[in-house]
């Protein structure tokens, strides 16, 4: 990776880092191509310049191996130069290793690495596990996906001194307090700093270190995503706070019960747009009723519109 692509990583990440949504074609079906690419175009066009495909937003758990592979490429071939692509990669290591080496031959700029999906996890094994990948794909920056709380500053300290390649860090733990020392005891200039909770604990992070924050709301209004990263990005938190207040009740809903919802809230908002179907794979599941009505509220507060 030479200084000119490392910059342009970091700089990417430091930004709205949209998740995309996986359309399917009907319950049960498979990929919907064409309004997978509408919806990359769609937020293309509102400015946004980091996509995530495979992200959790785009169920990267529930899709198939040759799936994984197809929203990569499509990804790739609708984005072209307008965007830096973060392709999600996980599972056991060599399947991770070569979804990342996958990456790197469609086209993509970055991976992020799923946390390991393993029921003991060691922190010297979390470390093997992202060095594995990263070494794999020395070309490409990496970002590490940390969910876990005792992921600690130390394991992200030695990770990036041992991977250059690994740039960012998208950190998801509900904790603003814990994020602040992990963050410096990482090295809070080494890495960029990801809020990977969303717009919900974007300020609140951002407080603390992070300069950019993931976003699966981004996939229904991306305007109101990027101006609240203008204003934290200006410092100016009572905007932002204001922002976080009108996306909150949608986001809330994303969050209840474990986030059993996140991805079902999405589309379901997409759907009532005209954008995509409302399906999802299991074990997620479509919204009921009384919820359907609730993200209706929510993107007509907004005035949403395809």
């Amino acid at each position: 990776m030479n200084v000119h692509e490392h910059g342009t990583q970091r700089a990417a990440l430091a930004d709205v880092v949209a998740v995309p949504v996986t359309p399917f074609t009907s319950a049960g079906g498979g990929l919907d191509e064409d309004a997978y690419r509408a919806l990359l175009r769609r937020l293309l066009d509102a400015g946004v310049t980091t996509l995530v495909p495979n992200g959790n937003t785009g169920e990267f758990y529930a899709l198939e191996p040759a799936e994984r592979r197809a929203v990569v490429e499509l990804a790739v071939a609708e984005a072209g130069g307008e965007a830096q692509l973060v392709a999600g990669v996980g599972m056991d290591t060599p399947t991770a290793v070569a979804a990342a080496e996958h990456a790197r031959e469609a086209g993509a700029h970055m991976v992020m690495v799923h946390q390991p999906v393993h029921p003991y996890v060691s922190r010297d094994g979390w470390v093997d596990y992202h060095r594995a990948i990263a070494r794999a794909v020395p070309e490409l920056g990496v970002v590490p996906y940390v969910r876990d709380p005792r992921i600690s500053g130390a394991e992200l300290a030695r990770l990036g001194e041992l991977c250059p390649n690994v740039i960012g860090v998208k950190y998801a733990v509900p904790d603003a307090a814990r994020f602040a020392a992990v963050a410096r005891d990482a090295g809070l200039d080494r890495f960029v700093w990801v809020a990977g909770l969303a717009e919900l604990y974007a300020p609140g992070y951002f407080a603390s270190g992070a300069t950019g924050f993931t976003s699966g709301l981004a996939n229904v209004a991306p305007e109101l995503s990027l101006s609240m990263l203008a204003a934290l990005r200006s410092g100016d938190f009572a905007t932002a706070m204001e922002l976080w207040a009108r996306v909150r009740d949608f986001e809330e809903l994303r969050a209840q019960d474990s986030s059993a919802d996140n991805v079902s809230v999405v589309k379901e908002a997409l759907h009532l747009m005209g954008l995509c179907g409302r399906d999802v794979r299991p074990p997620s599941r479509v919204l009921p009723p009384e919820r359907r009505e609730l993200v209706a509220a929510a993107i007509k507060s907004w005035g949403a519109s395809a």
